[in-house]
């Protein structure tokens, strides 16, 4: 029995033992990543398919904090602060102690900067900046106590200790470069010689993507190359190689394309724009199968035209318009099934518009939207299955501020051209450009600032105006487009 009872007492005081050896070690790579399941739930961009703009700037982002990461569990590693913006989608969990005004989408901005070499630190950091609950981390991963005072470390000693040691203490150390903002130019000064070593090892291939990209153009008399995605030079060229292969051996089929746009991008087929669509993860034998059907694609083409021009009519003239660059990329297929159904709506409740009422305005369809809104750039956002007679009251109640916008749009893309040539020129910049993700106005504000406050270190780089700084693998420099000096 006595036996029994040491056994016993063995037993409880090796879990206690056991506890607190799983309180203190640290945290590793797949307890990170299950403890940031809620954060990667609330910004992953496959929730983010009706908004472009926002999907690329949580793409980007989850991209360099991946690489923040993988830093942290690599010692030796260069240790830089990632300052990143995220799209968060409101969830009860997130909305409940969040007082910032939301978006009528349901998601909002977070920015906030990672500047510790603590893997559970960086955890729990992401965790509060999006207003994410931290309880699952702190009950499996480390004593709760311990996190309020900065990451753990086993041994914590007093304030002391450092000022008679003459050691620098290491939660000071962290709280000061929290409170230290990157500025433009000291970015620009820690990171220009790297840019410059990126861009010209990445020169050679460029001139390759121009050649191939130029050659294929000329050859099948094409519109235009593009991508859907921030792919690499390299990647490009790859692609355009595979498709250059195939333009061999069989020429008939790019003859198809005369005329149109090819889109390198996720998926085969033909966009509602139009474009043709070639999936990088596909096969030849896919390619080849799009470019026989495109005939039979350029017929529903037109039946697409007919039925825009159709809804058109019934809406007082009201342009349709699909623009890609603030809607997913839609196959044709997809957009006529879209268009058909919500005509089929306006002729069986027709409303009483003037046939010529709306002519100048413009609209998109959105499948994911319940309410109506006027964008800021002055098309109408209206949803499939918004009611005809509301749908009548909005556009009309909103038809004026619609053609001021318009008007405000195009005199600001007057503003960017020349705000952004006047600043290429002044600093000798190779390229100037922006992510689709950054409005006309916000490019406006960042060029005129760059213009009062040149900068050096930018002759001949390729410039990025984005949410976030970063070196791009072939070069380019990004900067917020609200950067700081």
């Amino acid at each position: 029995m006595f036996g029994c009872c040491h056994s016993t007492k063995r037993l409880g005081l090796w879990k206690v033992l056991q506890k607190h050896l799983f309180q203190a070690r640290t945290l590793s790579g797949a307890d990170a990543v299950n403890a940031l399941r809620p954060f990667y739930f609330a910004v992953h961009p496959d929730f983010f398919g009706q908004y472009p703009r926002e999907r690329e700037v949580n793409e980007n982002s989850l991209k360099r904090l991946n690489g923040y990461l993988e830093n942290l569990q690599k010692p030796g590693r260069p240790h830089k602060p990632a300052q990143l913006t995220f799209y968060v989608r409101q969830t009860v969990q997130n909305a409940v102690d969040v007082k910032d005004a939301t978006t009528p989408q349901g998601f909002r901005s977070v920015s906030f900067t990672l500047n510790t070499k603590d893997l559970l630190k960086t955890v729990l950091d992401i965790l509060s900046s999006c207003s994410l609950s931290t309880d699952h981390v702190q009950g499996s991963s480390v004593d709760s106590r311990e996190v309020k005072h900065g990451f753990y470390r086993p041994i914590r000693w007093d304030k002391t200790y450092y000022a008679f040691t003459g050691f620098k203490d290491p939660e000071e150390e962290l709280e000061q470069a929290q409170r230290v903002e990157i500025t433009i130019n000291s970015w620009l000064e820690s990171n220009q010689e790297l840019a410059n070593q990126k861009l010209s090892n990445s020169y050679p291939l460029r001139k390759e993507l121009e050649r191939l990209k130029n050659e294929l153009a000329h050859q099948f008399q094409l519109s235009d190359v593009r991508w859907q995605r921030s792919w690499g030079i390299s990647h490009r060229c790859s692609q355009l190689h595979s498709l250059s292969r195939l333009s061999q051996q069989n020429p008939e089929y790019l003859k198809m394309a005369k005329g149109r746009t090819v889109i390198f991008t996720e998926h085969t087929g033909m966009s509602a724009a139009g474009h043709v669509m070639l999936g990088t993860t596909d096969v030849h034998h896919h390619w080849s199968n799009l470019f026989e059907r495109l005939p039979s694609y350029y017929h529903l083409q037109k039946k697409l035209l007919h039925l825009q021009e159709r809804i058109s009519h019934l809406l007082g003239g009201i342009e349709i318009l699909h623009m890609e660059e603030l809607q997913p990329l839609l196959t044709i297929e997809e957009y006529y099934s879209t268009l058909d159904a919500f005509c089929n709506k306006l002729l069986k409740r027709r409303v009483p518009i003037h046939p010529r009422s709306l002519r100048g305005l413009q609209m998109i369809l959105e499948n994911d939207l319940f309410m109506p809104r006027l964008h800021e750039l002055g098309h109408f956002h209206i949803p499939t299955v918004c009611d005809p007679a509301s749908l009548q009251w909005f556009i009309m109640a909103h038809a004026q501020q619609a053609r001021e916008r318009l008007k405000r749009k195009e005199e600001l893309k007057m503003i960017e051209l020349e705000v952004t040539k006047a600043y290429k020129d002044r600093s000798s910049l190779k390229r100037l450009y922006k992510e689709p993700s950054v409005s006309c106005v916000q490019m406006i504000d960042c060029c005129r600032r760059l213009i009062e406050e040149p900068l050096p270190y930018l002759q001949g780089m390729h410039l990025c105006v984005s949410h976030y700084y970063s070196v791009l693998q072939d070069g380019d420099l990004c900067i917020p487009w609200n950067w700081k000096s």
